[in-house]
């Protein structure tokens, strides 16, 4: 895990990752804790992990920027309202409206001298049509509806956190950057956990254990994989297979919680992992900065 040799092993060690962000998703049916508890063990564990990892590698960390921390209130934001899609609605519709943050990316890089091209317009009009496909209802007392809205927030906030960390990526390693956001967004959370859920039982042995593996497994290992393999990969590689994590996702729910989608959600899933795909392409730059942020915050779950 700690050198990846080969361009295989590296692909291997890539789509792991990525399988291990999709998997994150259905902690949210496992764990019975509230989204911002689930968030605040997780980003704890999380935390704890990647400075072991960085302390086995020799990796330094730096000290404490107060930009990264800030990053974290942005973090803790899009887990919070990624779990909380995932307990309203289904994996598939939360993973499908996070799924969106690569075209926020591209909207976000957007400037006084981009210039905009059909391409930019026919990404976003498919992933538009790809969440309207996925609703039966818009109406937002559809679980559905409110479901996906908090999804495309998640990805929203994502895709802004993925924006943000770019001026870090040149001059700090990828497991500082994900270990300081991780701090921030469990300081964050301490006061809304306390204040917001003060009746909230104690959490039980089981899901103690749970965010256990979602910390450990889901995050720091699933982030030590996905940067290991960069180190052999492109940044397009890495950043159409990190495209695929709805894929991986919905695919496991299947599997393991038996949620099976619909024709409407495989429809504009398909629709919105094209305008992903597509998005992310747009230029290695900026495929770049997807996947790379992918690795640092992500670990989309």
């Amino acid at each position: 895990m700690h050198r990846v040799v080969t361009h295989r092993n590296a692909l291997v060690a890539l789509h792991a990752a990525v399988a291990l962000f999709g998997l994150a998703a259905l902690f949210g049916q496992w764990v019975t804790l509230p989204a911002t508890l689930i968030v605040l063990g997780r980003t704890t564990i999380a935390a704890v992990t990647l400075a072991i990892v960085a302390y086995a590698r020799r990796e330094p960390l730096h000290a404490v920027d107060r930009r990264l921390l800030a990053n974290g209130a942005v973090l803790a934001l899009h887990w919070v309202s990624f779990f909380a899609a995932v307990k309203l609605a289904s994996v598939a519709i939360a993973l499908l409206g996070y799924a969106m943050f690569p075209v926020f990316v591209l909207v976000l890089s957007l400037g006084p001298a981009t210039r905009v091209t059909r391409r930019d317009c026919a990404t976003a009009v498919l992933a538009t049509l790809g969440l309207v496909a996925i609703v039966p209802a818009l109406s937002w007392s559809s679980e559905a509806t409110r479901g996906l809205a908090l999804g495309v927030v998640s990805g929203f906030t994502f895709a802004w956190l993925a924006v943000r960390n770019r001026t870090f990526v040149a001059t700090r390693p990828a497991t500082a950057i994900a270990l300081w956001q991780n701090v921030g967004a469990a300081l964050c959370l301490v006061p809304v956990a306390f204040f917001a859920a003060p009746s909230t039982r104690s959490p039980s042995l089981a899901d103690l254990a749970l965010l256990v593996v979602l910390g450990v497994v889901c995050t720091g290992v699933a982030h030590t994989l996905f940067i290991a393999s960069m180190r052999r990969l492109s940044a397009h590689t890495a950043s159409a297979v990190a495209s695929l994590e709805p894929v991986y996702g919905i695919a496991l729910a299947a599997w393991l919680l038996h949620q099976i989608p619909d024709v409407r959600t495989i429809a504009g899933g398909a629709l919105i992992v094209a305008a992903a795909l597509a998005a992310s392409q747009r230029s290695l730059g900026e495929a770049r900065a997807v996947s790379v942020a992918s690795g640092e915050a992500r670990i989309g779950q």
